[in-house]
């Protein structure tokens, strides 16, 4: 079968459908991630040897399982305590932004752990306490430089999405399969969602490489 791109034109309009909810999905899941993230991160290198394990075990846990068995345990296997269904959109939300979470604290961990002791130490010195010390000396100077990292866990975020489409949400990669069954061009739907994830990924890409430079990221 010869290949055809002109019907490209045609569902267009529904694969940048599927591409909002795709972007909708990562944008309020990486924001859930970033407030959970930043939470747990100060955990990790808090000097409370029981905060440090338990935001431990949730980190190690939520990086240590694939994010569609998270998916799953949300939307399948949460009715089953609660005695309700979970909305398919309620479950992804749920699931994308505590897996998110947990590599966000990790972001954030590193980013903490890479200002210099010292600045702790004359923060404290000074009369302030370890969460005010944390909150206007530390957390900002982190903050700039996790920018980069922060924009690729949007990025895999944003990819990760695709997986949204086993529990009959429809994305950018379920508009697509949806299309195929009523084209039968699998090949040329496939190669047009693909590039409209790469076109959304670039553009995040320069996106935080115009804040970054915008903020004067150092190393």
């Amino acid at each position: 079968m010869a290949l055809d791109f002109s019907i490209i034109p045609g569902i267009l309009p529904a694969l940048l459908l599927g591409a909002r909810l795709t972007v909708q999905l990562a944008l309020i899941a990486v924001a859930i991630g970033l407030v959970i993230g930043s939470f747990v991160g100060i955990g990790r290198v808090s000097g409370n040897r029981v905060i440090r394990t338990i935001t431990g075990i949730y980190v190690d846990f939520i990086r240590g399982t694939p994010l569609l068995v998270q998916l799953f345990l949300v939307y399948f296997g949460l009715p089953s305590l609660i005695g309700r269904p979970v909305p398919p959109f309620t479950a992804a939300i749920a699931a994308m932004g505590i897996n998110s979470g947990a590599y966000v604290a990790e972001i954030v961990r590193a980013g903490i752990q890479s200002i210099d002791r010292g600045q702790m130490e004359a923060a404290r010195s000074i009369g302030l306490t370890y969460a005010q010390s944390m909150r206007y000396i530390i957390f900002p100077q982190a903050f700039r430089r996790v920018i980069p990292p922060l924009g690729n866990e949007f990025i895999a975020m944003l990819k990760e999405t695709s997986l949204v489409s086993v529990i009959a949400l429809e994305d950018l990669l379920r508009k697509g399969q949806v299309v195929i069954t009523r084209t039968f061009r699998p090949f040329e739907i496939y190669m047009a969602v693909a590039l409209i994830y790469l076109v959304m990924t670039l553009a995040i890409s320069r996106l935080v490489a115009w804040s970054e430079k915008r903020l004067k990221v150092v190393d």
